[in-house]
């Protein structure tokens, strides 16, 4: 898989992610649109950066990064920047995305309308995102008075749980991190993963005690 591949299935993949994100800063000001995009812009951002050979899930890397892009929102006053040659490429990707639907019969990849304007998929999905209409939560009921909320299939529950363990790993020393990373992202087992570090099995052992302690207590002061 190419690059643009890769980095376009990682932000496909991660949406979600992003969702879950804004929703922490509800409430503070800033409209949920504004969040996701700068959310979005984050997550194009880490997935454009993001080396698997670190071992780390990508979702470790990613968090932080749109995280600062959606403070960076908050810092700057609640305004999204879109420069002028995004609003361009926006309307360009309009145009292109018409040409091209009635040309496949189906709606073009994010991948062909950048290899059809020439740009990179990055720019696309930036232009994608800076001129995302305002979507409603809610839609209006049978009897067209009130309005109820829209379901929404969600993994929150796991996205969480997936994010407090990324973030408690974190905190940790770099080496109990190696640890960690050896032991439960690459299946080593204690003696392998002694070996790799020239250490003994029983030190491996006890450190790894340590560490889930610890893991746990940074859970707990947070949830």
């Amino acid at each position: 898989m190419d690059d643009k591949k890769r980095r376009e299935k990682l932000v496909e993949e991660n949406l979600r992610l992003v969702n879950h994100l804004c929703k922490r800063f509800s409430g503070r000001g800033i409209e949920y649109d504004d969040l996701y995009q700068a959310g979005s812009l984050g997550l194009v951002k880490a997935a454009t950066a993001f080396n698997e050979e670190l071992g780390f899930r990508f979702s470790t890397y990613a968090v932080p990064v749109i995280l600062g892009e959606i403070k960076r929102l908050f810092r700057d006053g609640g305004s999204v920047k879109v420069s002028r040659s995004i609003k361009e490429l926006s309307l360009k990707i309009a145009k292109e995305k018409v040409i091209l639907e009635n040309k496949l019969g189906v709606e073009p990849t994010v991948s062909q309308i950048a290899q059809s304007l020439g740009t990179d998929t990055q720019n696309v999905v930036e232009a994608l995102d800076a001129a995302r209409p305002t979507v409603s939560l809610t839609a209006l009921s049978d009897d067209g008075d009130k309005q109820t909320d829209i379901p929404v299939v969600s993994e929150e529950n796991e996205i969480e749980n997936r994010i407090m363990l990324d973030e408690a790993i974190a905190k940790l020393s770099y080496d109990e991190q190696t640890i960690v990373k050896l032991r439960f992202f690459k299946q080593f087992t204690q003696n392998e993963t002694a070996r790799k570090l020239n250490v003994s099995q029983v030190s491996i052992s006890r450190q790894e005690k340590k560490i889930l302690l610890k893991l746990r207590k940074i859970i707990n002061s947070v949830a």
